[in-house]
């Protein structure tokens, strides 16, 4: 049967991106492992290295502009368990199965909400699905 391998990333949106990178980075202490831009420029995202995980720091829009999973403009977005890239099927299979409708799909992750309305993720990165 699939399993969750551990603690894929956490990720919080950011009505300031570059002073949250700045605190994470400098306070902190973690390195940037990826920067994402945006459309237009700048960066929509910098995940952030937690040794075996990530942190992705994501820029907040205007709840005008979101997509229906990021209805928050700022504060923790997800949390993103690991998963094997060879169970997503079997995976979504499950869930399907338990009734939990699929918030959205990436190449990377699976995402949805818990009964309490919070962001899950099962997440396989860097390996595309």
């Amino acid at each position: 049967m699939e399993q969750v391998e551990g603690l894929h990333h956490v990720a919080l949106r950011c009505a300031d991106l570059e002073a949250c990178e700045t605190f994470y980075r400098e306070v902190l202490g973690l390195p940037v492992l990826r920067r994402w831009a945006a459309e237009g420029g700048g960066d929509r995202s910098v995940w952030l290295s937690t040794g075996a995980g990530f942190l992705a720091l994501e820029r907040a829009s205007r709840p005008s502009e979101e997509a229906p999973f990021e209805d928050t403009p700022a504060g923790w977005q997800v949390v993103a368990l690991s998963i094997p890239r060879a169970d997503r099927r079997a995976w979504e299979a499950r869930l399907a199965a338990a009734g939990v409708r699929l918030a959205r799909r990436s190449p990377f992750s699976l995402f949805f909400r818990d009964p309490e309305g919070n962001r899950v993720a099962l997440s396989h990165w860097p390996e595309e699905g």
